[in-house]
């Protein structure tokens, strides 16, 4: 599976950003998908995951109730809604396929795109 991420940029507080995966490959809805951040100076770090099916999700604590991870199995394609946004979600942003039921560490998952980056300003 390749995946490149896309839908990144500039922001003020407050704002929205909606993130794309795209994914290669006839294998894509076998996977569970994820969202990973990293910002400079930090490890990278979980921010959303979901099912093959898209039945079940999982968040961060620190985004839960701003974001929303879905996903189009028909188009190969995972999406991240971003709502509220915080300078502190100033980050790359990664997504990820995964054989785990919903991974939350990256060792869960076996596939990462190029990241996009997100930046909040105040």
């Amino acid at each position: 599976v390749q995946l490149q991420a896309s839908g990144g940029g500039l922001v003020q507080a407050g704002g929205s950003l909606r993130l794309s995966c795209a994914a290669s490959g006839r294998t894509f809805s076998r996977y569970s998908m994820g969202w990973f951040r990293q910002a400079p100076g930090k490890e990278r770090e979980f921010v959303a995951a979901i099912t093959w099916s898209g039945g079940s999700t999982a968040y961060a604590d620190s985004v839960k109730g701003r974001f929303t991870i879905s996903r189009d199995n028909a188009k190969n394609a995972v999406y991240l809604q971003m709502n509220s946004l915080k300078p502190e979600d100033t980050a790359i942003y990664y997504c990820a396929a995964s054989g785990a039921f919903v991974g939350r560490y990256r060792y869960e998952y076996d596939y990462w795109g190029q990241g996009t980056q997100v930046t909040v300003s105040s």
